[in-house]
């Protein structure tokens, strides 16, 4: 059994996180912490696990002095998991859940995340979590940074034309978000009277899955910006689970829907976890499991390309786990294969 940790147990992230491990056939979660929840039984903080578990919220615990762990995940808020992961056991493997080590530009990071990075030198031994993109380096790794909800979804959209050569010009990322990917914690901008009927965007030009997509797209194609250049803009719609992505992209050869198929089916049609889609997926299909799926429309010089996952699963803790299982030797599906609801 791989005995598991998570530092930051109260949030969304951390509240999945257990969703999923606590059924893991081949996991023991050891340690779950959270600040002003210390004490408390997990149950009370997470009603939907009532009876499925006994577990209590620890303090967090002095990192050098850490034992008996296999894993751990940090589902913490930006900026604490840079404290901490530098003072953790070297054996131990660490999943970030957090922006803290996604940039490797400590000024990119301190212009998107408003902050300095304090841990810089440790980011080159984090391994970029896509899976479906980085599945070799992550079998071997010992560190990884977990790719953010939104850039899960545009990467995804676009690994596929980038690695291949077919985009110049603009693309236009058009992502919609649900209210849980602010985090448990309500602020001015994602309560519910703000957010149950509303539709804005926010973070234009600022946002700070910009510089990680960029960043991934250079490591799959470093000559992709010498044609292209990425406009990312997100935006609110009144739902509590999923991210809809349309992504828009004028290709370097006219392109047809067939061949498009074609390029998609190549890239993701062995992928358990990606679902190829005619026309547009549905976030509903896609809510609490660690499917994406992505759909497609091609008129010669423009392609748009569809994808709609969950947030908080293949955007977060899903895809955590996805990686966890490669890391650890096992079947990547491992305590992952969780049908949607209809309706």
């Amino acid at each position: 059994m791989v005995k598991v940790g998570i530092f930051g147990g109260s949030g969304y992230g951390g509240s999945e996180l257990l969703r999923i491990l606590l059924f893991h056939p081949a996991v023991e979660v050891k340690l779950v912490t959270a600040g002003e929840h210390a004490g408390k039984r997990v149950d009370k903080v997470h009603p939907n696990l009532a009876k499925l578990t006994d577990l209590k919220f620890e303090p967090m615990p002095d990192p050098n002095a850490i034992e008996g762990l296999d894993c751990l995940f940090l589902a913490l808020p930006h900026g604490q998991a840079m404290e901490i992961a530098p003072r953790l056991p070297r054996e131990m493997k660490v999943i970030d859940l957090s922006g803290d080590f996604r940039l490797s530009d400590a000024d990119a990071f301190k212009t998107y995340y408003n902050r300095e990075h304090s841990a810089i030198e440790q980011q080159r031994e984090f391994v970029y979590g896509l899976t479906e993109a980085n599945r070799s380096r992550i079998r071997e790794a010992s560190r990884i940074a977990n790719p953010g909800c939104f850039a899960t979804a545009i990467e995804l959209a676009l690994y596929p034309f980038v690695a291949s050569g077919l985009v110049k010009g603009k693309i236009i990322a058009d992502v919609k978000t649900g209210s849980s990917g602010s985090g448990a914690k309500a602020a001015a901008n994602t309560h519910h009277p703000k957010r149950a009927n509303s539709f804005y965007a926010y973070k234009m030009f600022a946002h700070q899955h910009q510089p990680e997509v960029e960043q991934f797209l250079d490591s799959v194609n470093p000559r992709w910006a010498e044609e292209s250049s990425l406009v990312f803009q997100a935006h609110s719609i009144p739902v509590v689970r999923g991210i809809f992505a349309s992504i828009y992209l004028t290709p370097s050869e006219p392109l047809s829907n067939e061949r498009v198929a074609e390029l998609l089916h190549e890239f993701y049609g062995t992928e358990f976890f990606i679902r190829l889609v005619e026309g547009s997926p549905d976030i509903n299909w896609v809510k609490s499991t660690n499917f994406a799926d992505i759909g497609w429309a091609a008129d010669g010089d423009s392609v748009i390309v569809f994808v709609a996952l969950d947030n908080l699963v293949k955007g977060a803790a899903g895809q955590a786990v996805q990686n966890m299982n490669l890391m650890f030797g096992m079947e990547e599906r491992t305590g992952l294969v969780i049908p949607g609801t209809n309706p």
